[in-house]
């Protein structure tokens, strides 16, 4: 009797039909690969009880110099300062605008131009989108610096939990974002409600924004024909991103202080949080696909989940998509409101060492990573704030993975499978099922769960199988190469 081994390689492959994953993983949860196994990714338990008010959008940890640990939190309307205890403080600055939990699109009646479509089609691109409100928070030395995209206007928060973040002196208003670069200047985008336009601080000074021969602040209007959304620290200079192109911004020196440059074309960011910045360059969510800056140029970034994460989305409340680094893992999470949800409540992954892609259900809005805490941390929509990445408990979620369809026969003949010679590291920790059919359209058949022994005995025929793993609870499991002992059956 032939053994045929279930040599799958790693990684999710969930593009096209559902034949063209024949032989990979296509449907995945609360897994990764590591060393070629496949194995559960890390647990998560609550870190203290934060009650916020309304859905976090940004988060960042620091530390001050005297070594507390601090988190920052914004909301639509509100801004939080978190301690080491899971303690929330509400520091939101005096008479700030608030934004919206949701994106609004006027769609509906007024929404466009009166006589422009005929009734029955589906309308034109002619509505207004407003987005949901995200924060910029960075770090200036031990304070906290904080931008909300709707109020426009730049906060400082000087550690005091009994005074509130306060507005800086001097610093453009109507803005839709900030950064801290690596030479200490403090950058606002689209300065004044320019939405190209970039005005930077003198430097080691956030009080000082007029340009002056005594002082190196500035302001620039780069030629881009979208809107800034984000800038991001990566090796030797900044990356601008916009929703339709990328820019390079350098430091230079007086008298320019700063040079721009175009580095990408078509490579627009979907939403104001969708990029991260790692040592292998910057990683970002666009429109309809991922890309990645190195150094050098903006490069398309090939995704085997693609067609699926972007099939799956909330068009119309991508403004959500937040994305943060898992380092430990070398990984990308970005997290999404799927198609039938106002809310994220799924992610897409990328392990940008190893080069695969990972998806799964998660209600998480934003997160910071491990370094100043132990472990990485993120937020659910009603403001549950998690330590990941620690034990092997999921809630009510269970991580699997199972694989598109598998051709066991040849030609016409059917393979009658008696036993499976299990590859895991400890016996038990997985549930096996089998999904086999006759022809690709045909009936499907579902055999066990199988609990694991050496060998494992079952009985199902088919010219191709599926297979599904699914761990225990709270087993920190392993699965390699299985493989299947068949005999020739007959034809059908």
């Amino acid at each position: 009797m032939p053994l045929i081994p279930l040599q799958i390689p790693k990684g999710q492959y969930r593009n096209g039909t559902d034949y063209m994953s024949q032989g990979r993983w296509r449907d995945i949860n609360l897994v990764r690969w590591h060393e070629d196994a496949l194995r559960p990714i890390g647990g998560w338990r609550q870190r203290g009880s934060v009650d916020l008010n309304g859905v976090v959008r940004s988060m960042i940890a620091w530390e001050e110099n005297d070594g507390t640990r601090q988190i920052a939190a914004g909301t639509y309307n509100s801004l939080y300062a978190i301690n080491a205890n899971g303690t929330a403080t509400d520091i939101t600055p005096t008479g700030l605008t608030a934004g919206r939990v949701d994106a609004t699109i006027n769609s509906a009646f007024g929404g466009g131009f009166y006589g422009n479509e005929e009734y029955g089609i589906p309308r034109s691109d002619t509505e207004t989108i407003q987005t949901a409100t995200t924060w910029s928070l960075e770090n200036w030395g031990e304070y906290l610096l904080a931008m909300s995209d709707e109020d426009g206007k730049l906060y400082e928060w000087q550690l005091d939990t009994a005074t509130d973040a306060a507005l800086i002196s001097g610093a453009p208003t109507s803005c839709t974002g900030m950064m801290v670069t690596e030479e200490r200047f403090v950058v606002c985008f689209g300065a004044g409600g320019d939405p190209r336009k970039i005005q930077w601080s003198d430097q080691e000074d956030n009080t000082t924004w007029t340009a002056a021969a005594t002082n190196q602040a500035g302001d620039i209007n780069i030629q881009t024909n979208g809107k800034i959304l984000a800038g991001l620290r990566t090796r030797g200079q900044s990356l601008i991103l916009t929703d339709q192109d990328a820019h390079s911004m350098t430091y230079q020196g007086p008298p320019f202080v700063y040079g721009f440059e175009r580095v990408g074309t078509s490579c627009g960011l979907i939403a104001a949080k969708a990029a991260a910045s790692v040592d292998n360059g910057v990683f970002w969510m666009g429109r309809r696909g991922f890309f990645v800056y190195s150094g050098g140029r903006v490069q398309d970034l090939p995704c085997e989940v693609a067609d699926y994460v972007f099939s799956d989305m909330n068009n119309d409340q991508r403004s959500k998509v937040s994305c943060t680094v898992n380092s430990a893992w070398n990984e990308i999470w970005w997290f999404y409101p799927s198609e039938n949800s106002t809310e994220c409540d799924r992610y897409v992954a990328y392990d940008y060492a190893e080069n695969i892609w990972m998806t799964g259900t998660m209600d998480r809005t934003a997160g910071v990573d491990r370094g100043v805490f132990r472990f990485p941390m993120f937020i659910a929509s009603d403001g549950t704030l998690y330590e990941h990445e620690i034990g092997y408990n999921y809630g009510s979620d269970t991580p699997y993975a199972e694989t598109g369809p598998i051709a066991i026969g040849t030609g016409d003949s059917i393979m009658n499978v008696v036993e499976l010679i299990p590859d895991e590291k400890t016996q038990g920790d997985v549930n096996a099922k089998f999904k086999t059919r006759y022809y690709p359209n045909a009936e499907e058949r579902e055999y066990g769960p199988f609990t694991m022994s050496n060998p494992t005995s079952v009985r199902f025929q088919g010219r191709q199988v599926r297979m599904r793993i699914e761990g225990v609870e709270d087993a920190d499991w392993r699965v390699g190469i299985m493989r299947l002992d068949a005999r020739q059956g007959g034809r059908r």
